[in-house]
């Protein structure tokens, strides 16, 4: 008996779905990136549901004709790509004819096109790759796809969707980096009849990502500019001192596709060796241009990782352009037109362009200030604490450097030692019963304040901030921070929601240093975020490990006499032996080691 079969046309085409379609963000961005191959100038996204339920692409770029609509839906079928030839040099965000048949496979779809130049287009509806009808239709020239009931024939794979705001999340994401790739083309997305965003089209990059990441962010970008004979790179990255929490703001482009490439993340991190703190990481949005048949588009079926021909060269380029673009400090400052007045956090929708413009180096000119008020508050009512709201340890003064006096101090439990002094006011230096101790002053403070909030079963208690501070989230990071309220509430902090993906932080743990307010959110929602810590207690350990650094004094601060003390007497007491990451806090160096060194004994 034959035991190996030829799978039916309709259940390879599901198998190959699973290959383009993960979620109805990879249908949102093939279709967007079909809409940007048929010379869209405007394109309309819009989504019910996280997607699931609705999704719906106009642009107005050349439309199919009747003949091309009927055949569209065949797997392998593409006007992009005619011969092997082709694949040496691919020049179209899509070639693999594989995304119209893989949607089509596992929904219900209707598209409505027209041909440019002529009096009529043409309806189609589908139904699990199978055409229903195909009728004449009067309709604008361009293309309108609509996609209905996603993965409604395969039930097994609608149950690993998330939830609808996850997938809208999503969705969001996906179609703003196929909007920052094309600063050309007018993208509007709609979520639920609201819009979300919309971008310019008039080609220049500064304009895009004012429209598309908000003012807060693209203000502190810094101009990243660099040709030569077959290498282009442009865009922005961020100051060393505004680094982030995590990844999440890096964009690149090549040849305006949207990638991950380790490569390109390494050269620009490289570019930022030691200027940037460490746990932090830069934000960019880089768009590099190279010959097509210098790169290979061809390695991932969702066409998001790439080769390139030669590593090397693009490694040092985007790094030694980064570095250029770090030394020269080029901040710009908003332009006034590319930034619509708002009184809502949304942006006022300005009359899409007719023409292509080409790009050119971005300029930036005034700020716009957002009003927003309130409309809730993640913050609970806390229990009263017996501590006093005042910070325990002070922001670093700059000094000049002191020598301080030996200190010959006895300990609760009757423990003589001698506080030496610091060494790069970073590790306090302490002679004890025959032994040196040096003592990593940031980790034993650290360790202290994790091991006191922890002890601190109610909420714990919190400061008012006087100059409030503001936060730019990614819809993702908005859910996490939603779904994650409580939990932050109790912890001290106090947010609330200023308009359209942004917040107020108006309160913090009372030992918080107002400069680590943001970053020390940004990293518990890269903490958050991970999925690995599930147990609340875990959780709760998990952003007091955030606050508790960010709370200690750090090396190279100037730290009173009464602070050392405090924390040698911890040490000398073995109360504390390890940070709360497992760095040892203090090393041993005995007077027989010191004979040692210096030949006294052999």
């Amino acid at each position: 008996m034959a035991n190996i079969n030829i799978l039916s046309p309709h259940l390879a085409d599901m198998i190959a779905a699973g290959e383009v379609v993960e979620r109805p963000a990879s249908v949102l961005k093939e279709l967007i990136e079909n809409s940007f191959d048929a010379g869209a100038m405007n394109v309309t996204v819009e989504i019910r549901d996280g997607g699931m339920s609705y999704i719906r692409v106009v642009d107005d770029g050349c439309g199919m004709s009747p003949e091309d609509a009927g055949v569209a839906f065949i797997r392998h079928a593409t006007s992009k790509l005619h011969d092997e030839a082709g694949l040496d040099s691919i020049a179209t965000m899509g070639f693999r004819g594989e995304a119209l048949a893989a949607i089509s496979a596992v929904s219900n779809m209707e598209i409505i096109t027209r041909e440019k130049g002529t009096n009529e287009g043409v309806r189609l509806t589908l139904s699990a790759g199978d055409i229903d009808d195909m009728v004449p239709f009067g309709c604008p020239e361009g293309t309108t796809v609509i996609v209905r009931n996603i993965f409604y024939n395969t039930p097994a794979r609608q149950k690993f969707m998330k939830s609808d705001r996850a997938e809208t999340s999503a969705c969001i994401a996906a179609s703003l980096k196929c909007a920052l790739g094309r600063p050309d083309v007018s993208v509007r997305f709609l979520k639920d009849g609201e819009e979300a965003f919309f971008s310019p089209g008039d080609g220049k990059l500064d304009s895009c990502l004012y429209s598309l990441l908000g003012r807060e962010e693209a203000s502190g970008m810094l101009s990243c500019r660099a040709t030569n004979e077959n290498l282009s790179l442009d865009g922005f990255i961020s100051s060393p001192a505004e680094g982030r929490g995590n990844r999440a703001h890096q964009y690149f482009f090549v040849n305006g596709r949207h990638i991950k490439s380790q490569l390109i993340q390494s050269a620009l991190e490289q570019a930022y060796r030691d200027t940037l703190l460490v746990g932090k990481y830069p934000a960019c949005v880089l768009y590099l241009t190279l010959p097509y048949a210098a790169v290979d588009v061809n390695v991932h079926p969702a066409k998001t990782e790439v080769r390139f021909a030669n590593e090397k060269q693009i490694f040092d380029f985007i790094c030694t352009t980064c570095k250029a673009a770090l030394n020269a400090e080029d901040r710009l400052a908003p332009k006034a037109e590319t930034i619509p007045e708002t009184k809502s956090q949304t942006f006022v929708r300005p009359e899409p362009p007719r023409t292509v413009p080409e790009y050119h180096a971005p300029e930036f000119h005034t700020e716009v200030h957002y009003e927003q008020p309130s409309i809730f508050s993640l913050r609970q009512d806390a229990q009263t604490s017996e501590f006093s709201p005042k910070p325990a340890y002070s922001a670093p003064v700059k000094a000049e450097n002191v020598e301080k006096p030996v200190q010959n101090v006895e300990t609760q439990v009757g423990v003589h030692y001698n506080i030496i002094g610091e060494a790069f006011k970073t590790y306090i230096i302490v002679e004890h019963n025959g032994e040196i101790i040096l003592i990593d002053k940031h980790a034993a403070h650290e360790r202290l304040n994790f091991d006191r909030l922890c002890a601190q079963k109610n909420a714990i208690c919190s400061q008012m901030l006087l100059t409030q501070s503001t936060l730019r989230l990614s819809d993702a990071e908005c859910e996490i921070l939603e779904k994650n309220g409580e939990l932050l509430s109790e912890l001290g902090f106090e947010i609330e929601p200023y308009g359209e993906n942004s917040y107020i932080v108006r309160s913090v743990p009372v030992d918080l240093d107002t400069a680590q307010v943001v970053p020390a959110i940004e990293e518990i929602l890269d903490k958050l975020s991970s999925g690995k810590t599930i147990d609340p207690e875990e959780r709760r350990r998990e952003v007091l490990h955030t606050v508790a650094c960010k709370a200690a004094i750090k090396a190279g601060w100037d730290t009173d006499d009464l602070e050392l003390q405090k924390l040698v007497d911890e040490v000398i007491s073995g109360r504390i032996k390890y940070c709360p990451h497992g760095r040892p806090i203090s090393a041993t160096v005995t007077r027989k080691d010191l004979d040692k060194l210096f030949k006294r004994i052999v």
